[in-house]
C-alpha cells in the first residue's frame, strides 16, 4: 500500500496538508518500505479558503491509503476520507518519516489496530489479502 507524508524537509512530518509544497510517497508492506516519489505543489498554498489548492493534492493521493500530516483542515480531511484516504496527524513536527514507516512495518507484521484495518478495507484490501500479496 502507499503511504504519504506532508513534509518541508523530506525528513519530518512537518507540513500542513493545505500548505504543503511537498508530499513524499512510500510503498509499504510487512516486508519493508521503499520511497516512490515526491509530489510537488506550487501556487499560493497558504491562502485560507482557497479550496482549489487542495484539489490537485486529492487527485495525486488517490492511490494512497494513509497520509500523515502535521495539521489538516476539516474540509480537506473529509474530502480525503471520501476518497478512501485516511489522514493521520503526526505527534509533532519533529516526528520523522522513517520512524513512522518502521513502526507501520512492524504493525503490519503483527495485528494491525482497528483504524489501520479500516484504512486497508477502504482501499478494497483487507489485511488477509495484503498479507497474501506480500508473501507471494
Amino acid at each position: 500500500m502507499k503511504i504519504a507524508f506532508t513534509t518541508s524537509d523530506q525528513v519530518h512530518i512537518n507540513a500542513h496538508f493545505g500548505w504543503a509544497k511537498m508530499i513524499d510517497v512510500y510503498e509499504i508492506s510487512s516486508e519493508g518500505y521503499q520511497f516512490v516519489e515526491t509530489l510537488n505543489f506550487d501556487g499560493d498554498l497558504k491562502q485560507d479558503g482557497n479550496e482549489d489548492k487542495v484539489a490537485p493534492k486529492l487527485d495525486a493521493l488517490n492511490d494512497c491509503t494513509i497520509v500523515y500530516v502535521s495539521a489538516i483542515g476539516g474540509t480537506a480531511a473529509a474530502k480525503l476520507i471520501k476518497k478512501g484516504v485516511t489522514p493521520v496527524k503526526a505527534r509533532s513536527d519533529q516526528e520523522e518519516i522513517t520512524d513512522v514507516l518502521n513502526k507501520l512495518v512492524q504493525t503490519l507484521k503483527g495485528s494491525p489496530p482497528p483504524w489501520l484495518r479500516k484504512a486497508l478495507q477502504q482501499k478494497n484490501l483487507n489485511f488477509d489479502e495484503l498479507e497474501e500479496e506480500t508473501t507471494v
